[in-house]
């Protein structure tokens, strides 16, 4: 496998590491393809067919062509929340991971077709729902950045019935766009 970038190493949860480690000689590729199969499901076939797909330590498990990567459910999480994104959107994921500033500057889209399992419309790093964190779980979406002015109109109340801006003020604020019900 190639590595794409460090700054998603040592990302990967320790129950991961052990099924991977489990997994050696030819289970290794099975493992794989279970994650550029979860991978996929984030976007339509014709979109993901020419998608780069890298696991959550940046290691490609299918070269693409066509701009966007898609990446698995994330280790730490129990159920199914895979993404494909722009090259704008990979910048912006980069930035997030490292806790590092950010300015968006273009617009960039992700997809996330399979819904996730939740996380904080006010905070980019909760890790799970507080009174105060309007934790929401998502049914299939899409998201969008944007320069912060092209958001400013758009409400942040998820229960609005079409798009809102989740993380609103933080430099990780983008557009949640649901395109199906929520479970």
């Amino acid at each position: 496998m190639k590595h794409l970038y460090g700054g998603m190493k040592g990302k990967v949860g320790p129950g991961l590491v052990a099924l991977l480690a489990c997994l050696a000689g030819s289970g290794v590729a099975l493992a794989d393809q279970a994650m550029i199969d979860d991978a996929l499901a984030a976007a339509s076939p014709v979109l993901t067919e020419g998608a780069s797909v890298v696991d959550w330590e940046g290691n490609v498990l299918k070269e693409g062509s066509n701009g966007f990567t898609c990446m698995p459910t994330p280790p730490s999480l129990a159920g199914t929340a895979p993404m494909c994104l722009d090259e704008a959107w990979m910048h912006w994921a980069k930035a997030w991971q490292s806790k590092e500033p950010i300015t968006v500057e273009s617009l960039g889209i992700a997809y996330m077709l399979a819904g996730d399992e939740g996380a904080s419309n006010v905070d980019p790093y909760a890790e799970g729902p507080t009174e105060d964190n309007e934790w929401i779980k998502e049914g299939p979406h899409l998201m969008i950045i944007a320069p912060a002015a092209l958001l400013e109109g758009y409400p942040t109340d998820p229960d609005n019935g079409g798009p809102y801006v989740m993380w609103k003020g933080t430099d990780y604020q983008h557009l949640m766009v649901p395109v199906g019900a929520r479970d």
